[in-house]
């Protein structure tokens, strides 16, 4: 996975019942857009993630 500051991790539940969380990645601290990210989720809490199979990368829409 290669991201860039901006973009949002979406980590869908594992378990039923259990919720989709979204999160802002603040700093890419890998090597050319690899984990380790720095998230800040909607509720606030922030986290350094290596993401997993249950991750998305969901890119920046860019105006053109």
């Amino acid at each position: 996975m290669h991201a860039t500051v901006g973009e949002h991790l979406i980590i869908h539940g594992k378990q039923v019942g259990q919720a989709t969380r979204r999160g802002e990645i603040l700093e890419v601290r890998g090597e050319d857009g690899g984990p380790p990210y720095l998230v800040r989720f909607d509720d606030g809490h922030e986290t350094l993630l290596y993401p997993g199979a249950d991750c998305v990368l969901e890119h920046q829409q860019h105006a053109g």
